[in-house]
């Protein structure tokens, strides 16, 4: 299995307590541990407000910090997961990608999707259309990042996005000077489990997929994943499916609960109600990722037989306390890597 790790960046209450002008140093020191160690990416979530309810807490724009990462780390790979299409012109977001895959040598991957947070699609002016119109704005949005950045020019004339002769001027490293998608350049990880049009749009243009559920209900989509494959004739297996995992980890169950007390009171210093906080770690615990380090590679090794190829893992804490991150690496990360 492979692995990737979220850099916090306040979207999930996770600087809280942090002063402002401390949080880039808090980052790009996250960052750069990681770029040291045995992960294979770090991503960022693009999103304007803070979850599950806005407040006047830190969220720290993607790109942005996509930016900032390609020039503080020098291997780690660059994503996030997942942007959302229609925030941004997909033609300018393709050149914005392009430049941070030359400012990053050649390290960028594109996660992308249609969209969701209602209250933040509204505060800052996009309305919120329906699904079925994000979602065709995500598949105009495709069309134009591939021709951008394979063919350095895109013409295309959509429903919700046309452009005449966008230039790409330079295209991304990968795929012109360094190795990247044979079919996009940049690689393209379409976000969403949507079985009628997420899913064959990730058929189409996607190197990897990324949606969750569990395993039964993950080997179902993968199996969705596949028909639409059949469908456009695209070879399923050049596509790894992916999933957001959070993980809450302590080597024994105490040292576990004890995680998860200051998880509950990080947040709640922030204003989330308990019962929220509750409700989500009572998830983790049935999804197998909130445990000890035999539990935690249990869970994902089930995953891993069902077709789950990539984890990207979130640590509430560890703007913080890196213990649990060190401790995923040494037992989850070895065994699981092989």
């Amino acid at each position: 299995m492979r692995f990737g790790i979220f850099i916090p960046q306040g979207w999930r209450h996770d600087l809280v307590d942090i002063e402002p002008k401390d949080h880039w140093a808090t980052m790009k020191s996250l960052a750069q541990a990681a770029d040291a160690g045995p992960w294979e990416s770090l991503w960022v979530y693009d999103h304007f407000h803070t979850v599950p309810v806005p407040t006047e807490e830190a969220t720290h724009e993607a790109w942005t910090l996509m930016s900032a990462f390609a020039a503080s780390t020098s291997r780690i790979r660059l994503g996030q997961m997942c942007t959302c299409m229609s925030y941004r012109n997909p033609a300018y977001l393709a050149k914005v990608a392009a430049t941070v895959d030359i400012i990053s040598g050649g390290r960028v991957e594109m996660g992308i999707g249609a969209g969701w947070y209602e209250n933040e699609w509204r505060a800052y002016g996009y309305g919120f259309p329906e699904a079925r119109d994000r979602l065709g704005a995500l598949r105009d949005g495709v069309e134009i990042f591939r021709q951008m950045w394979t063919q350095g020019k895109a013409t295309y004339a959509g429903k919700y996005y046309s452009v005449d002769g966008a230039i790409c001027a330079p295209r991304p490293l990968q795929g012109t000077v360094v190795d990247g998608s044979p079919s996009n350049g940049i690689p393209m990880w379409v976000a969403g489990g949507g079985e009628k049009v997420t899913l064959k749009i990730a058929a189409q243009y996607g190197d990897y997929t990324n949606f969750f559920g569990d395993p039964t209900e993950f080997a179902r989509k993968s199996e969705i994943l596949r028909g639409h494959c059949q469908t456009v004739g695209r070879d399923y297996d050049e596509i790894t499916r992916s999933a957001n995992v959070n993980i809450l980890i302590g080597e024994t169950q105490v040292e576990v609960e004890e995680r998860v007390r200051e998880y509950i009171a990080l947040r709640s210093r922030a204003g989330i109600p308990e019962e929220a906080s509750r409700k989500e770690v009572d998830g983790l615990r049935a999804a197998g990722t909130c445990g000890t380090p035999d539990q935690v590679a249990e869970a994902l090794a089930s995953y891993g037989k069902v077709g789950l190829g990539y984890a990207i893992t979130y640590f509430p804490e560890v703007a913080y306390d890196t213990s649990g991150v060190d401790l995923f690496e040494r037992t989850v990360m070895r065994e699981l890597q092989g």
